[in-house]
């Protein structure tokens, strides 16, 4: 029996990714941490509340075997370019690099379809430089998930995404072969592939592009 690492369990990933983990057999614990407590009891489920700036202040809390990263803004919600850097490169890493001292066999982590460390685009080349970060990191397994237009109920709504989604159902019939990794993909459909790949208990590094979990739209 192993212990899950969970951050960003209020978001439309983590937040579909949390049960699955109570549920699966695989794990006897579940660590949540975050800076705000969930509303969720369960047998199996320890919370760790504190700022991810203090994650070293919390290290002996944040043992784990598997350790899933669904930590990610939007620059319009982060403010600023700095504020989005600090959330989806330096938490990130700094979770890497903290559970990857804590002998944690797998990190599972979600970036976004069209990482590139060397991307003119801010959002990509930020996602594609935290990539390029926590591949350095010792863990026995790395899993990078590239979802494209994550659709779902979000706390914030999004009227970007919801426009899109319009136009991506419209599309969708055209979106075969190799642009099938642009279909929209649920933030359930990306949960449960993290937890798929996690259980293989491969080794190495794995990208997972969006056209393997995408699902059809209804």
């Amino acid at each position: 029996m192993k212990t899950a690492l969970l951050t960003g369990a209020t978001g439309l990933i983590g937040s579909q990714l949390l049960p699955l983990l109570l549920a699966s057999g695989r794990y006897s614990k579940v660590i949540v941490v975050g800076r705000k407590a969930v509303a969720v009891v369960h047998p199996k489920l320890t919370q760790v509340v504190t700022d991810l700036d203090r994650l070293e202040e919390v290290r002996l809390q944040l043992i784990a075997d598997d350790v899933y990263c669904c930590l990610g803004t939007t620059m319009r919600q982060a403010g600023s370019k700095e504020a989005f850097y600090k959330v989806d490169f330096l938490y990130v890493v700094s979770l890497a690099a903290l559970t990857a001292s804590n002998f944690a066999a797998q990190f599972l982590v979600v970036s976004s379809m069209g990482a590139d460390a060397e991307s003119l685009i801010y959002y990509s080349r930020v996602k594609g430089q935290m990539e390029a970060a926590v591949r350095q990191a010792p863990f026995r397994a790395i899993h990078i998930f590239r979802p494209s237009l994550l659709l779902g109920v979000r706390a914030a709504p999004r009227l970007g995404e919801r426009i899109g989604a319009t136009v991506l159902r419209v599309l969708q019939p055209l979106l075969r072969g190799p642009l099938q990794k642009y279909r929209p993909v649920t933030g359930a459909a990306v949960a449960a592939a993290m937890l798929r790949a996690a259980e293989d208990d491969g080794g190495g590094v794995r990208v997972h592009e969006s056209g393997e979990f995408a699902q059809k739209l209804a």
